[in-house]
């Protein structure tokens, strides 16, 4: 079937107006940051104005739009994305200062962090560009999983209670690292208009400190880093592992701030002491303020989630659908609410109502396309079945060798296969401390390059967990 350029923008803007009455103003605020290209043969041309805001629109928006052209052309999308900071014909205007925040708080001084050109080094005073309106406090579900990391953010961006510098926060993949440090930025402009506000990646921070380098342009980096900054937000801290330049800049502009007493707040996907190939002397005030974690939350909280996001985005959900994704959907924060726009626009765009057996059938087929880890207590029950133990001793106090042994390996094999933090495995292993757990999941790091013994009941009980997968 061959389409007209007029036949082909008509698809494309119907598409987006199905997506865009689901949530107008939702929308509006990711699509400022969108610009449409071209859709031949199936290729739909897109660009975006940052990583960030090209992965959610990816994750929450696209499926709906190319399930929109598929139904309509038969073809199969395929996205092809660029990045373009300087988007020409963005698909949605800006929304309104009221969508993003309270009209009556001023805008802050953020700096623009860019990669590393040399017109990126310019101190430009912007607005709330690069910090999404939803990512609020009000709009953070806490539970005890988060609990301890949402009460020292907003500390950290000016609230209530002590504040804790640095301030480390970690965990896994689409768990609200980023909305917590979303969030922070909002409430110190509540908090104290003029502060300047840097948020960067990591791998930002290294492209900009190459292109100072490159530029010859380091004592202006500097100044920016070092002196005009009132609060500095680092995202995905683990991305400067190996990078030794890099690191000893860093560490330099940490030195400065926290000499200032000024906020710095940085998020990881490790735990300091699990980050490879990073200085210990970064390791070592990484954890001198606070090292607070987000884990996967409890079914309660994440039923309360999915509430939340059905609530923001004006949707009647059933008490059954969402318990049913809470209970399915277990991976972290971002696939449930992923889920969920699925659902939604499905029943949108197809007209069908949002029922229980609807959901059943849409998460089913997402969630049996991916591969089913064991869990740890289905490690643990493979550990005791090879070594002949009973559960209640592995998760004992007993130091004898062999029991210890088995022990060791359940949490290394827990660790490897799983992701599971170190604190996450001590609680699950009797309430271990997580440096017992470090030093276990090294133990047996070291053991299985060197003792063929321990390689082969390695081999043996990952060949019976893949049987049982």
């Amino acid at each position: 079937m061959v389409f007209s350029l007029t036949e082909v923008r008509d698809l494309w803007e119907q598409a987006v107006a199905h997506t865009r009455s689901r949530s107008p103003a939702t929308f509006d605020q990711w699509f400022a940051g969108i610009q449409f290209d071209d859709l031949t043969d199936g290729v739909l041309s897109l660009r975006a104005r940052d990583e960030f805001t090209l992965a959610w629109v990816r994750d929450h928006f696209l499926p709906a739009i190319t399930d929109h052209i598929r139904a309509r052309t038969g073809w199969s999308v395929q996205p092809a994305w660029r990045l373009d900071a300087q988007l020409e014909r963005p698909v949605a205007s800006a929304p309104p200062a009221s969508v993003a925040a309270p009209a009556s708080a001023p805008e802050p001084r953020v700096r623009a962090v860019e990669p590393g050109s040399a017109p990126a080094l310019r101190s430009v005073e912007r607005s709330s560009e690069g910090f999404n309106g939803k990512y609020t406090f009000a709009n953070f579900v806490v539970g005890p999983s988060n609990q301890l990391a949402h009460a020292a953010a907003v500390a950290a961006g000016g609230g209530t209670g002590r504040r804790y510098n640095p301030l480390f926060i970690c965990g896994g993949t689409g768990l609200g690292k980023t909305h917590l440090m979303h969030a922070i930025a909002h409430r110190m402009r509540s908090e104290r208009p003029a502060a300047r506000i840097v948020y960067v990646s990591a791998e930002l921070f290294t492209n900009e400190y190459i292109g100072s380098l490159q530029a010859r342009r380091m004592d202006e980096f500097r100044a920016r880093y070092r002196k005009e900054c009132d609060l500095l937000l680092v995202d995905d801290i683990h991305s400067l592992a190996g990078r030794e330049q890099t690191q000893e800049e860093f560490f330099h502009v940490f030195n400065a701030l926290h000499a200032l007493d000024r906020p710095i707040v940085v998020t990881s996907d490790k735990y300091p002491q699990e980050l490879e190939r990073m200085e210990q002397r970064l390791v070592s005030r990484f954890t001198s303020g606070l090292v607070a974690d987000i884990q996967m939350p409890e079914l309660e909280t994440r039923v309360a989630i999915v509430r939340a996001k059905a609530d923001a985005e004006g949707v009647e959900l059933p008490d059954d659908v969402a318990l049913h994704l809470a209970q399915t959907v277990r991976s972290n924060i971002r696939e449930l609410e992923g889920a969920l726009i699925r659902l939604v626009a499905k029943s949108s765009l197809m007209g069908l109502d949002l029922t229980l057996a609807m959901a059943r059938s849409e998460v089913a087929a997402v969630v049996s396309t991916r591969a089913q880890q064991p869990s740890v207590e289905e490690i643990q029950r493979v550990v005791c079945h090879h070594f002949h133990l009973r559960s209640n001793e592995l998760l004992s106090k007993d130091r004898h060798k062999s029991v210890a042994f088995a022990r060791h390996v359940a949490m290394y094999l827990c660790k490897s296969r799983l992701k599971c933090s170190f604190p996450e495995l001590g609680r699950a292993f009797g309430n271990r401390d997580h440096t017992t757990v470090m030093s276990a999941v090294r133990k047996i790091e070291s053991q299985r390059e060197a003792d063929p013994e321990v390689r082969a009941h390695l081999d043996a009980i990952e060949r019976k967990l893949a049987a049982s997968d």
